[in-house]
Order: C-alpha cells, then structure tokens, then sequence
C-alpha cells in the first residue's frame, strides 16, 4: 500500500475554510464559560494541536479527511471547556444509552483517537515505516497521549483543588473514570486505523 495518500489532487482550500470557522467558533466557545479556569485549562491543549497543525500547514498538507477527523476532537474539546464537559447539554444520548451519566466526554476521548489516522497518514506519505510499525505506532501514540493526560487532569485537581478541579477531572463519581477514557481513546485509534487502511487510498488525495 505503498501509494495509499498520494497527493494526485491539492486539498483546496477546505483547510483554510476548517480553520477560519473553527477560529469564530473558538472566540464565540470563549465567551461567558461556565468556569473561566475551567476553560483555560482546557482550551491550552486545543489551541496547541490548532497552531502546530497551522504552523507545519506549508512543510505537509494533511488529507481533507485528516483535517476534518482532527477537527471534530477540536470542536468537541472546545465546547467542553465552554460548559465543563460533566455538564455539556447531552441529555438526548444520556437518554439513549439509559445512563445518568454525561457521556459527552467519553465520545471526545474517542475522537482523540482519531490522530491516529493523520499519524498514519504521516508516516506513509513520508515512507517513514511499513504498515505494521506505522499502525503500531499511530496506536502506542494516542495510548501514551492518553495516559499522560489523565496523569495531567489528575495533578491539576490536587493543585487547583475546589469545584475547578474536580469540573476538569470530570470524573462524575466513577473510579474507574480515567481507565474508561483511557479506553475510550484507544477504541478510537483502532477504530481510525482501520478507516486509513481500509478508506485511505480512496480519501488520500481530497
């Protein structure tokens, strides 16, 4: 699969377009959260994935359907900070699952999983590695993402202590929360992995 994401046609200007809107979205999300620290921690990684992924734009152009995986986990992360995701608006799929719960941060651990496909997008284009290694490597990545994130929220909830500490460890009572995200992360990189090897070809040069 030696082909898969050659670039036969630009990507047009859909990433500018991605970008710009998730620019307004992202100002509109910052204005009257429901805890302002709560969304400055949140929002510091967002905007980190967004200027790297701006700042490497002219050295290696992602698929659209790279820009657009990655942009979801974006959109996701950035209403959850608005809101604090225990307490994003999500009753109608609480309701479906019949959970208590709000599984609106479940779904943006999934999401994270997602980079896989761009990680996966990388390393083939650049002819870094084989399939096996590559999808290894896309799949330990986003495992080890994870794990340092959860180890992240936890300091920050012992350092910040009070309601925004225990907002952005969103644990909503479970103890075994962090291992269910952790989770949730990985079953998303399998399931992008699997769209790369299966769709990529088709979906690499858009």
């Amino acid at each position: 699969m030696e082909d898969v994401l050659t670039p036969a046609r630009p990507v047009g200007r859909t990433p500018h377009i991605l970008a710009a809107a998730f620019v307004v979205f992202f100002i509109c999300m910052g204005i009257s959260p429901v805890s302002r620290a709560v969304w400055i921690a949140e929002v510091v990684p967002v905007a980190g994935v967004f200027l790297l992924l701006a700042a490497t734009y002219r050295r290696f152009r992602f698929s659209t359907a790279s820009y657009l995986l990655m942009g979801f986990w974006l959109v996701w992360h950035t209403i959850g900070g608005h809101y604090t995701f225990a307490n994003v608006p999500f009753d109608w799929f609480n309701d479906l699952l019949g959970s208590q719960r709000n599984h609106f941060d479940r779904i943006g651990h999934f999401s994270v999983g997602f980079y896989a496909y761009a990680l996966a997008e990388l390393f083939t284009r650049r002819k870094w590695a084989g399939p096996v290694v590559t999808t290894l490597f896309g799949l330990f990545f986003i495992m080890a993402v994870a794990a340092a994130y959860e180890i992240i929220e936890w300091q920050y909830a012992v350092l910040e202590g009070g309601n925004a500490g225990i907002e952005f460890l969103g644990s909503q009572g479970d103890i075994w929360d962090a291992q269910k995200d952790m989770l949730a992360d990985t079953l998303g990189a399998v399931f992008s992995l699997i769209l790369f090897w299966v769709f990529g070809k088709q979906w690499g040069s858009r």
